[in-house]
């Protein structure tokens, strides 16, 4: 019994019981060429936590599926800002 209180306990910690998986549209204004959405997409998918991501240049739009226990918005948009594309969540 110790053991398997043990075993939950440590599950518990591990993976927090409020992390959620969430997705987030951003709007990236700055990509001027078909080119364009794959930097951001890369940048996006090296965040710990983002389990998906779908960047469209027509729209100027990255949708992004990420766990929020793991990563927040701010560090999402900070990636794409590092890699030269600043973005912010589209409302």
């Amino acid at each position: 019994m110790k053991k398997l209180f043990a075993i939950l306990a440590l599950a518990a910690i591990s993976n927090p019981i409020w992390a959620a998986m969430q997705t987030v549209t951003l709007s990236v204004p700055g990509m001027t060429c078909a080119a364009c959405p794959i930097t951001v997409k890369k940048a996006l998918s090296k965040v710990e936590g983002v389990s998906k991501t779908s960047v469209t240049y027509d729209s100027r739009e990255a949708v992004v599926t990420f766990d929020d226990g793991k990563t927040s918005v701010q560090k999402l948009t900070q990636a794409t800002e590092n890699a030269g594309y600043p973005s912010s969540v589209k409302r």
